[in-house]
């Protein structure tokens, strides 16, 4: 594994799950792979469970740690090529990315999407140039469009309570048409939210479930469609109930629209999760939450919240890359 941009990066899926959930039983066992070595972690945006987790993660392996809040202590970054920068923007990616290659061993980049225009949030250019000049492997630590540490982290924690017999099976031909399975059923439900937020999470998570033998559906009110490239095949229903319906695990989380991209279209409350509507199905979000208002007091202080396994399985999923980038590029 050259780098861990997305879920497609991982050579086995099921083996990366299966081995991520086995680091738990002995964290520090790997510490030979990572002496000496270093992670410099380039935070755009805001974090708490990426940035730990990730520290947490490196340390396990016997690595040390930089960190740099980028957009606030570094250099404007210019990514076009031949640029003219007699403007505002003072360094270059290029440089940027050789200079940290000669610090560090492996650099993770966080950077989100701006919302204003998807064939630009798209491009992901702050992580894919990064990691064309980077000469070390890169990590995306949530990018425009995808967040595969999260994603990584949710199958973790649904194998975990599921069973790994009854979810994980061996890795489809990437022609073979998704289809849902009649096992576990898992429900992606949109929820509302005061902001407008990217799609990141959601798109992992959609790519996570395909690799899995569960039934997978998708809930939201109309206008909320994802990409339809990414979830093709999916069953979307618009109306809630119906979708939660026999579920086992509930993943709740909002994203602003994809057709009027970035835009708010409905903060409707009745789509807010409560234990009503939960029943016994488990609750999952990969905070921060917005209580009762994406979910309720009730749910997420009950005894079906998974958010708290969510964000401990964080750190082993984010060892589990870590160490195989290590072993592959020593």
């Amino acid at each position: 594994m050259k780098h861990y941009l997305s879920l497609e990066d991982l050579p086995d899926f099921d083996q990366a799950i299966t081995q991520a959930i086995a680091l738990k039983k002995e964290p520090r066992a790997q510490t030979h792979l990572g002496r000496a070595k270093t992670l410099g972690l380039l935070f755009f945006n805001n974090s708490l469970r990426t940035r730990l987790s990730t520290q947490k993660a490196a340390k396990n392996l016997g690595m040390e740690v930089m960190i740099m809040n980028f957009s606030e202590e570094g250099w404007q970054l210019e990514f076009e090529n031949g640029a003219v920068m007699d403007q505002g923007k003072a360094e270059h990616v290029k440089e940027a990315a050789g200079v940290l290659s000669q610090y560090c061993d492996i650099i993770g980049i966080r950077a989100f999407a701006g919302l204003k225009d998807y064939e630009e949030d798209r491009q992901e250019k702050v992580l894919h140039y990064f990691a064309k000049y980077a000469s070390v492997p890169v990590v995306n630590l949530e990018s425009a469009l995808g967040h595969p540490l999260q994603a990584l982290a949710d199958a973790m924690t649904i194998t975990e309570q599921a069973g790994a017999n009854e979810v994980l099976h061996s890795q489809r031909n990437e022609n073979e048409a998704w289809e849902p399975r009649p096992k576990t059923k898992v429900v992606l439900s949109w929820a509302p939210h005061p902001r407008a937020l990217p799609h990141a999470v959601a798109n992992s998570f959609v790519q996570a479930m395909k690799k899995m033998e569960v039934h997978f559906v998708i809930s939201h009110p109309e206008g909320y469609e994802l990409d339809p490239e990414i979830t093709a095949g999916v069953p979307i229903e618009t109306d809630q109930n119906k979708a939660l319906e026999g579920a086992h695990f509930v993943y709740v989380k909002n994203w602003s629209s994809f057709k009027d991209y970035g835009q708010v279209r409905s903060q409707d409350p009745s789509w807010t999760l409560s234990s009503q509507k939960l029943k016994n199905a488990k609750c999952m979000h990969c905070l921060p939450v917005r209580r009762n208002v994406v979910i309720a007091d009730s749910v997420l202080d009950g005894p079906n919240s998974l958010v708290l396994e969510q964000a401990n399985n964080r750190t082993y999923a984010a060892q589990w890359v870590l160490g195989r980038l290590l072993e592959d590029n020593h």
